[in-house]
C-alpha cells in the first residue's frame, strides 16, 4: 500500500508541475496560505474552473480550520522541485542545444531526489492501518476495483456518460482513497485516480464519489484525444444536451429533470443566464472552453456550491461534479444588506487586533469603497447545510509590515455573526 501511495504522490507531483495553473496555486501558497477566493481572485478564474485545479492538487494542499490552504510536505517538496528545475532552466541560458539534455536530466534528478526525501521523512501510519481488505489486486481483471462504490459505478460512467472506450485501453488502478469527512457530517467519500493507455491515447481519469453517489469527474489528457464508443457531436451545445440526458439515465435523480428542461432551453451557444423554479442555469463561453453551470437559487441567493458542473475543452468533457444530492439549504434568511454587511465590516476592522511580525497591532482604518463584495453560501459547522455569506474586501489605508494592505471579513447574513477574518497582501491596497 506503501508504494501505491508513493505513485498517486508521483503522479500528483508531476501532473502539477506540467500544468501551468497548478504551478502558479502551489507558488501562491509557497509565499502564504490563502483561502479559496483569495486564490480565486489572483488567478481571474471561475470558481468551478479554479476548484477543479485545486482538488487536483490532492495531498499536495491541505486546508486549515481557518478555511485556508497551506502546502503540505508533499507541496513544498514539489515547489522545490518547480525552484531547481527553473534555476537549471536559467544557469546558462545561452548554451548549445545539447546541453539542455543533460540540464532536463539534472532537473529529473532533482525532482527525483527531492520526492524521495519528502517521502521518507513522512510516516505513513494511516496507511499501515489499513486492513488485508482494502488492498487492490490490480490484475487484467480488476483495474477498476474500488472500496466502496462496487466495480459497476466506474465503468459504468465511462461507458455511459463519458462515452470513453474502456475496451480501447489498458486501465491501472494507480490509487484509492477512502475517508469520512468530518467537515460534511461524517460523509463518506472516495476518490480513485486511474490511468488509461493505448497505442493512440493516454490519459488520467478521476474519480470521487461521495455517500456512494457521483460525485465529480476529472480528465487529464496526457497525449493525444480519447477514444469514443462513438462518434461525438461537433455541436458542443448537442454534446452537452447529450452528455446530461446519459448521466440523468446513470444516477436516476429527479433534479436533473429540471435541469434539462433549463439546458432544452438553450438554443444558441453564448453566455446565457435562464432560471426556472429554484434552479438556475448559467453558460459561460470562452475560447476553447464552455462551462454549464446549474445551482439552487432561492429568495435571490444562488447557493453555488448544491449545484452541477459541466466543463468542455475543444469539445470533450473534461470535468463533471455533482453536488446538488448532497448540499442543502441551512437557511435564505437576509438578516443584513449588502450595505450593512458593509458598514458591519468597517466597524469590525475598528475592533480589530491582529498580531504582525510578532506585534500585536490595533486601530486599523480602512478606505470608503470596498475592492469587492460577493454574496457567496458557507457551510456553517460539520454540516452540509450552506447559509448565505458575504465576503467583503477592503483595503487598508496603509501598508503595514509584510506588506498587509487589505483585510477580508465574512459575515453569515442570518445571524450577522462574523465567520472569518484575514489580513492578506495585495496590489489592491495603498502604499504607506
Amino acid at each position: 500500500m506503501a508504494g501505491s501511495h508513493e505513485d498517486e504522490i508521483y503522479s500528483i507531483m508531476f501532473s502539477s508541475l506540467k500544468h501551468p495553473v497548478r504551478r502558479k496555486i502551489l507558488r501562491m501558497l509557497g509565499n502564504k496560505p490563502m483561502t479559496f477566493m483569495q486564490m480565486v481572485e489572483e488567478l481571474g478564474l471561475s470558481s468551478p474552473n479554479f476548484n477543479y485545479h485545486l482538488e487536483s492538487l490532492g495531498d499536495l494542499v491541505s486546508k486549515m480550520d481557518n478555511d485556508q490552504y497551506k502546502l503540505s510536505s508533499f507541496g513544498l517538496a514539489t515547489v522545490n522541485a518547480m525552484k531547481g528545475i527553473e534555476e537549471v532552466h536559467e544557469a546558462e541560458p545561452k548554451r548549445r542545444a545539447a546541453s539542455f539534455k543533460w540540464k532536463a536530466v539534472s532537473a529529473a534528478l532533482l525532482v527525483i531526489v527531492l520526492v524521495m526525501t519528502s517521502i521518507t521523512t513522512l510516516e505513513f501510519a494511516s496507511v499501515n492501518q489499513l486492513s488485508n481488505a482494502q488492498k487492490l489486486l490490480l490484475d487484467e481483471n480488476q483495474h477498476l476495483l474500488s472500496y466502496g462504490v462496487g466495480t459497476d459505478k466506474v465503468p459504468g460512467f465511462l461507458q455511459n456518460v463519458s462515452q470513453i472506450d474502456k475496451k480501447a485501453y489498458t486501465i491501472s488502478l494507480l490509487s484509492n482513497k477512502l475517508q469520512w469527512r468530518a467537515d460534511f457530517g461524517g460523509v463518506a467519500e472516495e476518490i480513485m485516480q486511474y490511468s488509461l493507455t493505448s497505442g493512440t491515447s493516454n490519459l488520467n481519469v478521476n474519480f470521487r464519489f461521495r455517500d456512494n453517489h457521483f460525485s465529480r469527474y476529472a480528465l487529464d489528457l496526457i497525449e493525444s484525444s480519447p477514444i469514443f464508443t462513438q462518434l461525438q457531436p461537433n455541436d458542443i451545445l448537442q454534446n452537452a444536451k447529450y452528455t446530461l440526458a446519459r448521466y440523468k439515465a446513470f444516477s436516476a435523480d429527479d433534479y436533473l429533470t429540471n435541469m434539462t428542461n433549463l439546458l432544452n432551453a438553450v438554443v444558441k451557444l453564448e453566455n446565457t443566464e435562464i432560471t426556472q423554479g429554484n434552479v438556475k442555469l448559467q453558460v459561460i463561453v470562452s475560447p476553447g472552453t464552455v462551462v454549464f453551470f446549474w445551482m439552487y437559487t432561492e429568495n435571490s441567493i444562488d447557493f453555488q456550491t448544491k449545484g452541477l458542473t459541466m466543463t468542455f475543452q475543444n469539445n470533450v468533457l473534461n470535468t463533471m461534479s455533482d453536488g446538488y444530492f448532497l448540499f442543502t439549504v441551512g437557511s435564505n434568511n437576509m438578516t443584513i444588506s449588502k450595505q450593512q454587511a458593509i458598514d458591519s465590516a468597517k466597524n469590525y476592522v475598528k475592533t480589530l487586533k491582529w498580531t504582525i511580525e510578532g506585534h500585536e497591532v490595533s486601530g486599523f482604518q480602512v478606505q470608503d469603497q470596498p475592492i469587492s463584495v460577493q454574496l457567496v453560501p458557507h457551510t456553517r459547522g460539520n454540516t452540509v447545510a450552506l447559509i448565505p455569506y458575504w465576503y467583503i474586501e477592503l483595503a487598508l489605508t496603509k501598508t503595514y509590515a509584510g506588506g498587509l494592505n487589505v483585510v477580508t471579513v465574512g459575515n453569515y447574513t442570518d445571524t450577522s455573526q462574523v465567520g472569518d477574518v484575514q489580513m492578506l497582501s495585495t496590489s489592491a491596497g495603498t502604499e504607506t
